[in-house]
C-alpha cells in the first residue's frame, strides 16, 4: 500500500468520525468508513486506478468519493476534509484515540459536559462527573480514567506513582512466594517515591535466579517477554507498561539495592566519598585498590562503610541529605503509624460514593483513629454538594455516629468524626458559605475549585484573603494541580506560605495520586517557613484511604517529621489546635 493510499484512508476515517460527532446520518459516515477499508484492502496501486479512470471499481466508491480521491491525488489535500476539521474542536479527535471512547461517546460527553479534550475528560473522571452521563456508571468512569492514563503513558513514557506503585506491589507479592527468594524491593525512582517514575523495576535476592525469572515471565499480567537474561528480565504488561526484574545473590543484596535505588546524583556523591577512602563502589559492593572486596548483604552496611547512617530512600536526591548524615542531623521522617487522622474525605452528602458509616468503617480498617468529613459545598462545582439547608441533618448524622463511639460499640470503638466541609474560595477570596454556617462545623477546608485561570496577583490575593477568615483551618490542594493534566494555578507560592505561617492556617498535602499537592519541593519550603501541614486522602469511596501512603511519601521526600503534621496529633488535640489558631489569628 502506497503512502498516499494509507494517508487517504486515514483521512476518510477521520471524516467519518467528525461526521458522527456532528450527528450526521449513519449512511454518510459508513460510506467514508467503508471507503477507508477498501483503500487499505486494494490489491493494486491507487494511483494506477486513478490514471486508468477506474476509481469507481473500488468497493464503496461512487462518483462523490471518486472525485475526492482524485482531488487528493492531484493536489495533496482535500478541501472537504479541511472544512470538517474547522467545525469541531481539535481535542475531540484526540479523544477518539482513547480506548472505549469512540465518536458516539465523545459526542455524548461534548453535548452533556462540554468536554472537548483528553484533559477535560480526565478532569471530569477524577471529579466523578462522567457517571452523571447516561450509560456511564462508576465502573465505566474508572475504566475510562485508566484508559486515559494508559494513553498518556504511551505518549510521555512516565508513569504516575499511583499507577506504578500498586502494580509493582502485586508483582512483589507474587515473587516472594517463589522458593529461594529472600528479598524483593522496588528500585529506582519508584523506591524513592517520586510523583512520576520513568522505570518500573524490582530487585530480588534469591538463591535460584532462573526460577525467579521463569515465574516472573509466567505471571498473568505479562503480555510479552522483551528480554530474558541471567540477571535481568524485562516484560511488557497487558497495559503496555514495561517492568524490569533484576536478581542478585543474597550476600550482595545491600550494595545492589543501594546502587539501583539511586538517584544518580546521590550515588555520584556517595561514590566520591568512597574514592576518598580508596574504595570503588558499584552494584556488587566495594572494591579496594588491592582488588579485595567489601561485600554488603544489607544496605545499612553500604552507608556504614562510608561512616554514614542509613539514609531513607525518599531523601536520596543529593539535596543535602549526605551532609546532614555526616553531621548527624538526618531528620526523623513521618511514618505510617504516625498518621492518626485524615483531614479530608467525602460521603454521599456530596459526591462521595458511600455513606458516613461506610466511610468510618473503611477509615478504621486502615488504622485511623479520627477523620474530618469535609464534603464539598454546593459552590465547588462538583455536581451534588452539601448545602446549608441540609447542615442540620449532616451534623445530626455525625453526632449519631460519634455517640456510638462514646458507648464503646465494638464496631466503632476509639474513633471520632469531625463534621467539616470543603468550601469553595470564590474569585474575590470570600467563601461560598456564610460565617454563621461555618461556625457550626468542627473543621473547615477551603479550596479553589473555580476560576482557575485568574492572574497571579489576583489568585494570590484570593487565597490569602480566604486564610484571613477565622473559620478556615486548612487550604486544600493549594496549587490545584493535576499530574499530567494541568500545572496548577498561577500563584505566588512564597507569599501564600508566609501568610499561612503567620495566620496559623494549615496547608494540605493532598494524597490523591492525580494531585500529590503539595509535592516534596513545596513541602520542604513550607517546613522551612514554619507552616503546619496536614495529609488528606481526599477519599471519595471506601478504597480511597489507601492513598494516604502517597501523601506520606511526599511528606517524607520533603523532610517532614511527625511534629510537622496535624495527622500525628490525637483527636483530642485537634480542637485545642483549632482554638489556639483562632486566637493566634
Amino acid at each position: 500500500m502506497s503512502e498516499q493510499q494509507n494517508t487517504l484512508a486515514g483521512i476518510f476515517e477521520t471524516m467519518a468520525n467528525v461526521l458522527e460527532l456532528q450527528g450526521e446520518s449513519p449512511h454518510r459516515t459508513q460510506a467514508y468508513r467503508r471507503a477507508a477499508e477498501s483503500l487499505r484492502a486494494l490489491g493494486e496501486p491507487l494511483e494506477q486506478l486513478w490514471r486508468e479512470k477506474r476509481l469507481k471499481e473500488i468497493p464503496g466508491v461512487g462518483d462523490i468519493l471518486a472525485a475526492k480521491i482524485a482531488e487528493y491525488l492531484q493536489t495533496g489535500t482535500l478541501a472537504a476534509y479541511n472544512r470538517l476539521l474547522d467545525q469541531v474542536p481539535f481535542g475531540l479527535l484526540e479523544l477518539l484515540e482513547i480506548p472505549e471512547v469512540g465518536p458516539r461517546r465523545a459526542k455524548l460527553f461534548w453535548d452533556s459536559l462540554g468536554i472537548v479534550s483528553a484533559d477535560d475528560l480526565e478532569a471530569a473522571a477524577i471529579a466523578g462527573q462522567l457517571r452523571q452521563v447516561k450509560g456511564v456508571g462508576a465502573r465505566m468512569e474508572q475504566r475510562l480514567l485508566e484508559n486515559i492514563r494508559a494513553w498518556r503513558r504511551q505518549r510521555t513514557g512516565r508513569l504516575p506513582l499511583g499507577v506504578a506503585w500498586p502494580l509493582l506491589q502485586d508483582i512483589r507479592r507474587e515473587l516472594r512466594d517463589v522458593p529461594g527468594v529472600l528479598q524483593a524491593e522496588p528500585i529506582g525512582s519508584l523506591r524513592r517515591m517520586r510523583e512520576t517514575v520513568g522505570d518500573v523495576a524490582l530487585l530480588v535476592a534469591a538463591t535460584d535466579a532462573a526460577a525467579v525469572m521463569a515465574h516472573f515471565c509466567q505471571l498473568p499480567l505479562v503480555e510479552e517477554v522483551l528480554l530474558m537474561g541471567a540477571t535481568k528480565t524485562s516484560v511488557r504488561t497487558a497495559d503496555g507498561i514495561q517492568v524490569d526484574l533484576r536478581v542478585l545473590s543474597p550476600e550482595r543484596w545491600g550494595s545492589g539495592l543501594q546502587y539501583f535505588t539511586g538517584s544518580q546524583a546521590h550515588n555520584l556523591h556517595i561514590r566520591r566519598l568512597a574514592q576518598q577512602q580508596g574504595l570503588t563502589l558499584g552494584e556488587y559492593g566495594f572494591r579496594r585498590d588491592n582488588g579485595s572486596e567489601i561485600i554488603c548483604a544489607g544496605e545499612e552496611a553500604v552507608y556504614a562503610t562510608l561512616g554514614l547512617p542509613w539514609i531513607p530512600p525518599e531523601l536520596r536526591e543529593d539535596r543535602g541529605e549526605i551532609e546532614a548524615a555526616q553531621a548527624g542531623r538526618l531528620p526523623r521522617l513521618v511514618e505510617r503509624g504516625n498518621l492518626l487522622g485524615d483531614f479530608q474525605c467525602h460521603t454521599d452528602y456530596s459526591n462521595g460514593e458511600h455513606n458516613l458509616e461506610e466511610m468510618v468503617a473503611a477509615a478504621r480498617q486502615v488504622g485511623l483513629r479520627y477523620m474530618v468529613v469535609a464534603d464539598h459545598t454546593n459552590g465547588t462545582a462538583c455536581g451534588k454538594g452539601l448545602t446549608p439547608e441540609v447542615l442540620d441533618d449532616f451534623l445530626a448524622d455525625v453526632a449519631r455516629v460519634n455517640a456510638w463511639f462514646a458507648k464503646g460499640t465494638p464496631l466503632f470503638r476509639e474513633f471520632q468524626v469531625f463534621a467539616g466541609a470543603e468550601v469553595n474560595i470564590q474569585a474575590d477570596g470570600t467563601l461560598d458559605w456564610s460565617d454563621e454556617a461555618l461556625a457550626r462545623l468542627d473543621f473547615v477546608v477551603a479550596s479553589v475549585h473555580t476560576d482557575l485561570s485568574l492572574p497571579r496577583e489576583q489568585m494570590t490575593r484570593r487565597i490569602i484573603t480566604a486564610m484571613q477568615n477565622p473559620h478556615v483551618d486548612l487550604i486544600g490542594h493549594p496549587l490545584n494541580r493535576l499530574l499530567g493534566l494541568r500545572h496548577g494555578v498561577d500563584v505566588d507560592v512564597e507569599a501564600v506560605f508566609r501568610a499561612a505561617a503567620a495566620r496559623g492556617v494549615a496547608l494540605e498535602i493532598n494524597a490523591w495520586p492525580q494531585r500529590l499537592d503539595l509535592n516534596d519541593i513545596y513541602v520542604r519550603r513550607a517546613l522551612e517557613l514554619g507552616v503546619t501541614l496536614a495529609i488528606s486522602s481526599d477519599a471519595h469511596d471506601r478504597e480511597g484511604f489507601a492513598v494516604l501512603d502517597f501523601g506520606m511519601a511526599m511528606a517524607r521526600r520533603g523532610w517532614a517529621g511527625p511534629q510537622h503534621l496535624l495527622n500525628a496529633r490525637s483527636a483530642a488535640e485537634i480542637p485545642r489546635w483549632r482554638q489556639a489558631r483562632m486566637q493566634h489569628g
